[in-house]
């Protein structure tokens, strides 16, 4: 059984892990994720996203909590707290990837139960998500005790240019 380790980064922890997150994104896209970008998506091309990650982190907007097996980061999800005045107890998941090379660890689930406490810590006790209807993340969700609010169709591309609706769920914690 490999070493994991689950963690929060900061901004300086999250430049440094720049090209393993790069990885991890562009495989994520390449294996047909959802989650903003498009094919054909190398690991330069997420390097921009990651620097904007990590000045979030850094303004203390966003909290990026990764996976890492036997030292290294093969997974990732992030905890939007740049909430409206108006939503101080809400949060935004966004993002929850795994490299394919380290599926069927369960990392997925320890990455969301470790967002969750991250948004319990910090007093938010909604979060929401969105995620591709019909793609394996909406059943992962569903059995992560996330609940349901609605489809939207066409929301967003897939990365081979297909149209896709988009499932969006939320969750209520106990702070």
């Amino acid at each position: 059984m490999p070493d994991v380790n689950i963690r929060v980064l900061s901004e300086e922890e999250t430049l440094t892990a720049l090209p393993a997150l790069a990885e991890i994104l562009s495989d994520c896209v390449e294996g047909g994720a959802s989650v903003g970008f498009m094919q054909p998506f190398p690991p330069e091309a997420a390097v921009p996203f990651w620097d904007g990650v990590a000045a979030a982190v850094g303004r203390g907007e966003t909290v990026l909590v990764v996976a890492e097996v036997d030292g290294r980061p093969v997974g990732t999800v992030q905890l939007g707290v740049a909430t409206m005045p108006n939503q101080p107890h809400r949060a935004d998941i966004k993002k929850l990837l795994v490299h394919r090379n380290a599926r069927g660890l369960g990392l997925a689930r320890r990455l969301m139960e470790a967002a969750e406490a991250e948004a319990i810590k910090r007093c938010r006790r909604v979060l929401v998500l969105d995620t591709a209807t019909g793609e394996p993340a909406e059943a992962i969700y569903e059995r992560f005790g996330w609940n349901r609010a609605g489809v939207v169709p066409d929301y967003a591309l897939m990365p081979d240019g297909r149209y896709c609706a988009t499932t969006f769920f939320y969750k209520h914690l106990a702070v």
